[in-house]
């Protein structure tokens, strides 16, 4: 009896091909939920009316305009007074928060990044999309950062906690305020960082450009807000530490890239300074108006968890993140293959997110004007926001360490940014009617 052997049909897909689908697939579905987590953010802050909630607001607007109509550095008295009339901001005299300098010119007391920022959106009548697109910038960051750390779902889980905070909706409706701009560089920064050093198969030439992007992006925070430096200095200390360590095969050549960066943005900013403020490491505020204390921290500590459980309660998820995977590297560390290797790469990873979310808590725990305790949370909680990229990704760790199918991963990371995100609507809409600015539609 003859007895052929079957042939295979050529028209039915491989193993292979069909595992190459499913990826796909899958990865279409992460990029879905975290652009739906961007488009819920920007619904829910664009759907409130525009207005200003403090001073603040009017002294970051009046450098934006001032931007827009070429005037860099800054104003003359009359042309001061001019747009100070112009807005309706202090009228017959310089904008509200704006100083004197050297040469009798003036500019706002804030730091200067953000106007240089928001300017081309003002430029063309769309600031109200300035937020949102820095927002954007730092949902693309965590995806990929996060995706190359955590696998599975972990991209969208980070850009959703991310996003859902009552804290980041608080703050991105606000056009005028750098608060969110600059917690969004940050983020967009950090999570690019994390790519490049995680990405060893990539080529040194992408590495490198790649982790320079990230770079640029914290270095402008920084402009933004100078207190910044600190996270900027954790990732400069971060990188170092990676590049010696041979599983993270860091070339030479780009970490001289990045911290090349960082020294040419200080040696910029110091000449900002100086030429503006009269001395390369002055800035607009005066002596003694922003002051930090040791004798600050007890007060702050007193009264500061309960805003930032408010505002940003994810900030619970990344704490028992962090404490579990020191405690599961205790067990493992000893442990070989791939188990152990993944237990060391998680600690390394969690102790650099976890050195810049405690750099700039920490700082901000001695400012002595965050204890008064009448104080309402959107006021005080703003100082903060520049870690919410690294307890997303962090809090991303836990929600993506669920067992089982992809599946499962995907409708936890969902349901856990479903409620968190009704969370932060809640926050959103009551820190303001607390300060008396209720929100309308």
């Amino acid at each position: 009896m003859n007895v052929r052997a079957a042939k295979p049909d050529a028209r039915r897909p491989s193993d292979a091909t069909r595992g190459r689908d499913r990826v796909i697939r899958l990865a279409w579905v992460e990029a879905a939920i975290a652009s739906a987590a961007l488009a819920a953010l920007s619904v829910a802050v664009l759907s409130v009316a525009p207005r200003a909630a403090e001073p603040d607001d009017g002294a970051y607007h009046a450098s934006i305009v001032a931007i827009t109509e070429g005037h860099f550095l800054t104003l003359s008295t009359a042309q001061a007074e001019a747009l100070a009339g112009k807005l309706r901001d202090n009228p017959a005299a310089p904008p509200n928060q704006w100083v004197e300098v050297t040469g009798g010119r003036w500019i706002s007391e804030k730091d200067p990044g953000y106007p240089l920022l928001a300017a081309p959106f003002e430029k063309l009548g769309i600031i109200r999309l300035a937020p949102p697109f820095y927002g954007a910038l730092a949902c693309f960051g965590l995806f990929f950062g996060a995706r190359r750390w955590l696998g599975r779902f972990g991209g969208p889980a980070a850009v959703g906690l991310y996003c859902s905070s009552g804290a980041a909706l608080a703050f991105a409706w606000r056009d005028y305020m750098p608060t969110f701009t600059d917690a969004s560089l940050i983020a967009a920064g950090s999570g690019t960082l994390l790519w490049s050093v995680l990405a060893t198969e990539a080529s040194p030439r992408r590495r490198t450009w790649v982790g320079l992007a990230g770079f640029l992006a914290i270095e402008a925070a920084t402009f933004v807000r100078y207190t910044n430096i600190v996270i900027l200095g954790c990732a400069v200390v971060a990188v170092i530490v990676a590049w010696q360590l041979r599983s993270a095969r860091l070339p030479l050549r780009s970490l001289c890239w990045w911290l090349a960066s960082v020294g040419a943005f200080g040696a910029g900013v110091a000449i900002f300074d100086d030429r503006v403020y009269g001395g390369p490491l002055k800035t607009g505020y005066q002596p003694g108006e922003v002051t930090f204390a040791a004798g600050a921290i007890g007060a702050n500590l007193r009264i500061m968890p309960a805003h930032l459980v408010q505002a940003m309660p994810m900030l619970v998820l990344g704490l028992i993140a962090l404490a579990w995977i020191i405690a599961r590297w205790l067990v493992l560390h000893h442990a070989g293959g791939e188990v152990g290797a993944a237990a060391r790469r998680d600690l390394c990873v969690a102790l650099a997110l976890a050195a810049s979310w405690f750099a700039i808590w920490g700082l901000y725990s001695t400012y002595t004007w965050t204890t008064d305790p009448t104080s309402v949370t959107v006021q005080v909680v703003r100082f903060y926001l520049p870690a919410t990229g690294a307890i997303a990704l962090l809090g991303a760790w836990l929600v993506t360490r669920i067992p089982g199918p992809a599946w499962r991963a995907g409708l936890t990371s969902t349901m856990v940014i479903a409620a968190l995100f009704g969370l932060g609507v809640w926050a959103f809409h009551a820190m303001y009617a607390a300060f008396g600015v209720p929100l309308g539609g």
